[in-house]
């Protein structure tokens, strides 16, 4: 959700510094945005609402400060709640990330005692809670321990002192990266991005832990105040793969990305594939769980396992995970999906799973997250950065991830490499310039309409949900997936004439029954789009996919589905990238 930066340097200026980390971090959704810096033990601030490239700055002198870009949560959008916050005599600033949870109970407490807190948020009350350490003798960082074991809730927070000179970052939830240089710079961000192109050395700061920041990084347990020792790391991001290069929007070349990420997806640990399949063979139950779009991934888990293993696994959206607690035993096997491994209702689900004793397993994108560091294995996607809000190619190697791990369970992973390596081929002669210019030409068709609909049968019901994911996320178009079986019972009453009916379709089983079902809906006025390998007289519009096998059809529709909606939401003028109250990294409950 909220993007946080911070900066340390000998010698540079501050500002320049966390206005481009702040921009590699629109993709997370914003509102407002705001900068703080030390000049000479003088405390600078500056705040604006609005987008960073729409928005003229001052530049604030100082070598270190802090940045954020603001997701209303308590209080309306306005520069008065746009972080950073100060206290009461505007010596300490703070941006923060998260949710405090008992901020009501703090807020009272400040406003009795006789601060004025000018905000609605409750970020503003660590920076109250700080200013009261400071006048009770404490050091800075021991009111920062003081307040991070104070407040509830998933959250974390960087402040900066004018009387102390320094910069002192908690995490407790929501994630915080260091970037290491020379031992001249340092930066602090909520995600990599925000400092891949200056390092690729990282350290990640774990949960119930500060760092105080500066020449010497110093980083303390503020559970029991001992100081704890980190290790720096160096990440395999290429810093040009979070960089537009020659294409007009994230999604775009995100979605054309995938020509290669499916092959990075099968790098994977066979042995780790070997050993989590004979824990899933042998597991008392299996969850796949996630959220949004991680959710359909895991939906099709379902559909892969039946296929390919013969095995009945179970999918949970994580938020609902709660209601599944007691059948969880220490034999049963969890496996998360995630792009950032910082969802906060995936977290906490995989909290009540470790409390249970069950072995965790990650399928996710980002390197260090929390999601892996509390997980037993880890299969990283290798997908690389993806900025724009509605994953694409994270999708499409998550779901040959989960290709891999079925064929593992029946000792066969040469066939899953075999059936991706034919899809990546097959993929890159797809997506070419006549075929992208088709799918702009059937988007024209259809850009105008306020409902969507989108039917699959078998391993293709799950993907009509995400596409239509898909279509609401960047068009702001009504979209619905549904069963072709269950149109009749229902969805059919929706249909009128001119209503567009996607039909994915697949080279299986259900390939007649869902050419029925889109007969039914076009002989009630449905203009129908067919996304399949072979034309049929009953589409009024085709999207040709290459013929694969069955459970990687569903990435060969996906990825169709995908340049549609791009098209769309170009066509309805929308920024694709950044749609409206969406959030790349959902770090709040």
């Amino acid at each position: 959700m909220c993007g946080i930066v911070g900066y340390w340097s000998e010698t540079e200026n501050a500002f320049d510094i966390l206005l481009n980390s702040l921009k590699k971090l629109e993709y997370r959704g914003y509102d407002s945005f705001g900068f703080a810096t030390l000049n000479n033990r003088d405390l600078m601030t500056e705040r604006k609402v609005g987008k960073i490239s729409d928005t003229q700055c001052e530049r604030l002198p100082g070598n270190m400060g802090i940045g954020h870009t603001r997701w209303a949560t308590h209080g309306k959008v306005n520069e008065i709640n746009s972080h950073p916050h100060k206290d009461c005599s505007g010596k300490i600033a703070v941006v923060h990330n998260g949710i405090i949870e008992n901020f009501k109970e703090l807020r009272d407490y400040l406003e009795k005692t006789g601060h004025t807190l000018r905000s609605e948020t409750d970020t503003e009350i660590l920076a109250h809670l700080l200013e009261e350490g400071l006048k009770k003798g404490m050091s800075l960082k021991e009111s920062v321990i003081r307040i991070s074991n104070l407040v509830r809730g998933r959250n974390s927070f960087v402040a900066l002192s004018s009387d102390t000179g320094e910069m002192i970052a908690s995490r407790n939830g929501s994630p915080l990266i260091l970037g290491i240089t020379n031992g001249k710079e340092v930066f602090i961000a909520s995600d990599i991005p925000a400092f891949l192109d200056k390092t690729k050395k990282v350290t990640y700061l774990d949960d119930g832990q500060i760092c105080c920041i500066g020449e010497h990084l110093e980083f303390y347990d503020f559970k029991t105040g001992n100081q704890v020792q980190k290790r720096v790391i160096e990440i395999d991001w290429k810093a040009e793969e979070a960089e537009l290069g020659d294409y007009k929007h994230f999604m775009l070349k995100e979605i054309m990305e995938q020509k290669e990420t499916l092959i990075s997806a099968m790098n994977q640990n066979k042995e780790h594939l070997i050993e989590v399949a004979k824990r899933i063979n042998g597991a008392k139950g299996v969850f796949f769980i996630g959220c949004g779009t991680a959710a359909r991934v895991c939906h099709i888990a379902e559909y892969v396992f039946s296929k390919v293993a013969n095995k009945h696994i179970n999918y949970i959206t994580a938020s609902e995970f709660e209601n599944y607690e007691h059948f969880l035993l220490p034999e049963t096997l969890v496996i998360a999906v995630s792009q950032s491994g910082e969802t906060a209702d995936v977290l906490d689900a995989l909290n009540i799973a470790k409390r249970k004793g069950c072995k965790i397993i990650s399928i996710l994108n980002n390197p260090g997250s929390s999601m892996e560091r509390i997980s037993d294995y880890t299969f990283p996607i290798n997908a690389g950065p993806e900025k724009a809000v509605a994953s694409t190619k994270a999708t499409t190697s998550q779901i040959a991830v989960v290709i891999l791990l079925a064929y593992a369970c029946i000792e066969n992973i040469k066939e899953a490499d075999r059936i991706l390596l034919d899809l990546s081929g097959k993929v890159n002669d797809m997506l070419n310039p006549r075929y992208e210019a088709h799918i702009g030409y059937v988007a024209k068709q259809v850009y105008k309409n306020k409902d969507i609909f989108i039917i699959g049968r078998g391993i293709n019901y799950p993907l009509a949900i995400e596409s239509a994911i898909k279509l609401m996320e960047v068009s702001y178009i009504h979209a619905q997936g549904f069963a072709g079986g269950e149109l009749k019972h229902g969805p059919i009453a929706l249909i009128e004439k001119g209503t567009p009916v996607i039909a994915l379709i697949a080279e299986d089983k259900t390939k007649e029954e869902i050419l029925s079902n889109a007969m039914e809906v076009k002989s009630r006025g449905a203009i129908i789009i067919g996304v399949s390998p072979e034309k049929n007289e009953i589409f009024d519009y085709w999207i040709k996919t290459p013929k694969v096998d069955e459970v990687a059809s569903v990435i060969a529709n996906l990825i169709p589905i995908q340049l549609l909606s791009y098209n769309i939401g170009i066509l309805r003028g929308y920024n694709v990238d950044y749609p409206r109250n969406l959030a790349k990294s959902v770090t709040v409950r």
